[in-house]
């Protein structure tokens, strides 16, 4: 038998316990991102979780434009990263999983901010950069 309010409500207790329970942990978790971890070290760029580091990757030419697979990888760390950068500079900004598992950052404002597909963007395209939209976030 389906019964719908069950499954969301199962969903709905999964993403409080991810982001209440432990949000250090759910913090250090997407905060991996060990793909671009790894291309930004082999170019030489240091990852330190701060602003200028996301202009360091805008600066990188986009080689991994040409690996069809691992693209989609990629953009999802970038943007992992770019959520790390916010929730540790920006004050009361925080992770959030949304009912379908997608990590978002939301802001002091109660404003959600779609990182990952900000980081899916810059992977496949370049723009907007990591830097500019960590820009339109600080700002608000």
């Amino acid at each position: 038998m389906n019964i719908p309010f069950l499954g969301s409500r199962r969903k709905k207790h999964a993403e409080a316990t991810l982001t209440a329970a432990d949000p250090e942990g759910v913090a250090e978790l997407l905060s991996e991102c060990e793909l671009l971890r790894t291309l930004a070290e082999q170019e030489g760029i240091r990852l330190d979780d701060t602003p200028a580091s996301l202009e360091a990757l805008d600066q990188l030419l986009p080689r991994w434009r040409d690996d069809e697979e691992n693209l989609p990888w990629l953009g999802n760390d970038a943007g992992l990263y770019l959520g790390t950068v916010i929730v540790r500079t920006v004050p009361g900004a925080v992770w959030k999983v949304w009912p379908g598992g997608q990590p978002v950052v939301r802001l002091a404002s109660g404003r959600e901010f779609d990182v990952v597909t900000a980081g899916q963007e810059w992977a496949a395209n370049g723009v907007p950069e990591l830097s500019q939209r960590y820009g339109e976030v600080a700002e608000v």
